[in-house]
């Protein structure tokens, strides 16, 4: 490849042919025990379901991403001298820090008292999916760690282009964000809970490890989620109509409007990822007397299982942990996956076998004022995440030789 590289933003992601986006989103592992079938063996090329062409344009053309939302599209895109795209970053210009589990309206607030305006700003994420996942996008094949500075560095230009007073990619992986901290990002850490998969044959395999008082508490959960006559179901690829996502939608905005205020997702939306990533979503569904009263929707990338959000419009006892957790872990040991990915927060999944996980993030900020601000707070808060986790760990639900033989 020349070392000759054009960057250039695109206002919307179907500007870019799938096949070319997705390219640059594969990524290259060994494979695994765990690898699932969005895994090419061969190759060792390993797609995230969500930077996925297909997640990101049902976005877009759903209405749920766009001006009116204040997500607006800036994609960045790489190019070598024969005009190949070679690299790629999801980026939106933001009006607001409403939908990205970072959060940031402490800084937005404090610039702004003094006389500062955070808004614009550049997010580098996939919209309102707390997910680790690639950022800067680059094929494997074209020298990708160059490829990476360049997007870095098109980044800060954008943020210079724009007028945005910073620029934040957010849910990476952590060799990313290290990647972008030597580039003069402010690294970030958070906490999430994941559950992880020591090659259990079955749930039962899983409780086995558990000290007995938590054995008993999650036997009880589950018997008493279904004691209502409350059957759950497994819907994946064909089973997923249009009948199913008209009552999970109405799960989402019965739950959505309150908890969050305002849904970000449309109708539409459901229908267009429907269509488009079918065997890799898994929507778990709770019936009583003949009609869905509850769900949560999943997807499956190659060695995880993704937990996005439920909804329900009856409410029982432990049914949400049933759909939300337990349901998952069932799927993923069927499955041979690695973990299940929980979604943000949520102390609460600890006692269910969900262990804390450090998650990254990286900040660029224009004004030094506020950037020294920023970076001194960060330190700080990079202290506490991690005094944070070796509490939570310290509190698994494991048995103690269980516990010893995974440190």
């Amino acid at each position: 490849m020349s070392d000759s590289l054009r960057l250039r933003m695109v206002s919307s992601i179907g500007d870019i042919p799938a096949e070319r986006w997705n390219a640059c989103a594969l990524e290259v592992k060994p494979a695994s025990e765990h690898a699932s079938a969005i895994f090419d063996k061969t190759r060792g090329y390993r797609l995230n379901p969500f930077i996925s062409h297909e997640f990101l344009h049902s976005l877009e053309l759903s209405k749920s991403v766009g001006r009116r939302a204040g997500w607006d599209p800036r994609h960045v895109v790489a190019e070598n001298a024969q005009g190949e795209i070679v690299g790629a970053v999801p980026c939106y210009l933001k009006s607001h820090s409403r939908g990205e589990y970072v959060f940031d309206r402490g800084w937005a607030e404090a610039y702004e008292r003094a006389g500062g305006s955070y808004y614009p700003k550049l997010q580098v994420s996939v919209p309102f999916t707390p997910a680790t996942g690639p950022r800067l996008l680059a094929r494997a094949d074209q020298r990708p760690e160059q490829v990476r500075a360049a997007l870095a560095g098109g980044l800060v230009a954008v943020c210079q282009e724009l007028t945005a007073s910073s620029v934040h990619l957010t849910f990476l992986p952590e060799p990313h964000a290290r990647f972008l901290a030597m580039r003069g990002f402010l690294l970030r850490t958070d906490q999430q809970f994941h559950w992880g998969n020591a090659s259990y044959g079955s749930f039962q395999d899983f409780l086995a490890v558990l000290a007995s008082r938590k054995r008993k508490t999650i036997r009880r959960e589950r018997a008493e989620a279904l004691a209502n006559g409350i059957t759950v179901h497994w819907l994946s690829g064909k089973d997923l109509t249009e009948d199913v996502w008209d009552a999970f939608f109405a799960f989402y905005m019965e739950t959505g409007s309150r908890k969050w205020g305002r849904p970000y997702l449309t109708r539409e939306f459901y229908s267009l990822v429907g269509e488009r990533m079918a065997d890799r979503i898994l929507l778990v569904m709770a019936k009583r007397a003949g009609r869905w009263i509850a769900g949560a929707i999943n997807f499956i990338g190659p060695d995880a299982l993704y937990g996005r959000h439920w909804g329900a419009i009856e409410h029982h006892p432990m049914l949400h942990f049933e759909v939300c957790y337990y349901q998952a872990i069932d799927y993923a040991i069927a499955h041979g996956l690695a973990r299940v990915e929980a979604g943000a927060q949520g102390e609460h999944k600890l006692a269910r076998g969900y262990l804390p996980t450090t998650t990254y993030s990286a900040h660029f900020i224009a004004d030094p004022s506020l950037r020294r601000a920023v970076a001194d707070y960060l330190t700080r808060e990079r202290a506490y995440v991690a005094a944070e986790g070796a509490e939570f760990a310290a509190l698994a639900p494991f048995r103690k030789d269980f516990a010893a033989g995974q440190s």
